[in-house]
């Protein structure tokens, strides 16, 4: 880790793309820790609504045996499975989304008050 990461996490910076991010930082001293805990769950939620419908798009055409099998109540238990899923990833970091989404909506939120 370079020496400019490491102060910019011992000073409370965030770190974007592997660089400090001293407007997201400036941003968030104007955003209420309720908000910014708001735009946090709000930009998980995006993360996983997206990562949903991509999961469900890859699954749609897998027949057979087994949990993905074409019985008739596999649609329904499918779909409340792949919403599991795909909320356990994204809480998880996901594909990194939800951490964009977050900025862009403290950055609103700071412009805005």
């Amino acid at each position: 880790m370079s020496p400019a990461i490491s102060a910019a996490l011992e000073a409370g910076v965030p770190v974007r793309n592997g660089r400090p991010d001293y407007t997201l930082a400036a941003a968030l001293k104007k955003v209420s820790p309720e908000t910014q805990a708001k735009a946090k769950t709000q930009a998980t939620e995006f993360e996983a609504m997206f990562l949903n419908a991509m999961v469900s798009q890859m699954s749609t055409g897998i027949e057979g045996e087994g949990p993905f099998g074409g019985t008739v109540g596999t649609g329904a238990w499918r779909s409340m499975l792949t919403d599991q899923y795909t909320r356990s990833i994204a809480k998880a970091g996901g594909l990194g989304i939800s951490t964009d989404v977050y900025r862009a909506l403290i950055l609103r939120q700071a412009g805005a008050s």
